[in-house]
């Protein structure tokens, strides 16, 4: 039923794996090292034609100084840390307080309402465009950061919802009953004795919201426009001129977009590993 593991077939088929893996691993990251070179590249490469040559000189320093101090990059990355980290914590927040609700208490109407929390997730969003778009122009949040940060963290709470209350469901309960008959009361049992056990989970799951909003494209481009709110994967496209396309001046802002959400990655990687190993065995 199984694919036999590489270390036990025959020494022909692990010498064509590790042969065929540096191949692989290549043409996964040539769109990334595509990226990385146009951002060295003087603009008359592109004027003339040179895409896929060798650069006629590289010009690291000069593209990037150019994004850093002679564009709004710096704002837009400033825009994309006040939406992200507060979607974050509020998507977190209002979850790990529905997942200990629905996973906790059994009450009438429990299952109802942890399907509506997934039935969200099953919608595309790209229909909820108009209508989103209406509702933010008609409350007064269209091209706001906090219209943005209040869409984000409702549209992410269902997904959230759903990690955390089957991280809960998994937890041993007879913890919260040995809490209850000490005659702790429903919100401290909440946050010493569950959310302390939620670490690995609420780690992982940061991990993830904050790479799905910072990566937005979509709802940065319809909710917001211009540099007082617009984060920084929509503000990417004012190198584009009237005309023309700034081609080395929007792949160095890409990478430099890229950056923050693989650096968190890299730091939290302990605990998002274990956030989603954690009650995979026993």
């Amino acid at each position: 039923m199984f694919p036999t593991p590489i270390q036990k077939r025959s020494a022909a088929a692990q010498a064509t794996y590790k042969s065929l893996l540096p191949v692989a691993l290549i043409l996964w990251l040539l769109p990334l090292i595509a990226v990385m070179v146009f951002s060295i590249r003087p603009d008359a490469d592109f004027t003339q034609g040179n895409y896929w040559g060798l650069p006629s000189s590289f010009d690291l320093i000069p593209n990037y100084s150019q994004v850093f101090f002679n564009s709004d990059m710096p704002r837009y990355l400033w825009n994309s840390v006040l939406i992200t980290l507060p979607t974050v914590a509020g998507a977190v927040a209002l979850s790990a307080m529905t997942g200990f609700a629905l996973g906790v208490y059994r009450f009438k109407g429990n299952l109802l309402i942890f399907f509506m929390f997934i039935a969200g997730n099953f919608v595309p969003f790209q229909i909820l465009m108009v209508p989103v778009r209406d509702l933010t122009v008609d409350v007064g949040l269209y091209d706001t950061k906090t219209g943005l940060i209040l869409f984000h963290i409702a549209f992410q709470t269902g997904f959230c919802t759903l990690f955390m209350r089957n991280f809960i469901r998994a937890l041993p309960y007879p913890l919260i009953e040995a809490a209850r008959v000490e005659g702790v009361a429903e919100w401290r049992i909440f946050l010493y004795v569950v959310l302390p056990l939620m670490k690995p989970a609420l780690a992982a799951l940061s991990v993830l919201i904050f790479t799905f909003i910072w990566n937005d494209y979509f709802w940065a481009v319809v909710l917001t426009q211009g540099p007082d709110a617009q984060p920084v994967t929509a503000g990417i496209t004012a190198f584009n001129s009237q005309f023309r396309a700034a081609y080395h001046l929007m792949s160095a802002g890409s990478i430099v977009a890229a950056l923050p959400p693989v650096l968190i990655f890299f730091l939290m990687q302990k605990h998002f590993i274990a956030g989603l190993t954690l009650g995979a065995v026993k």
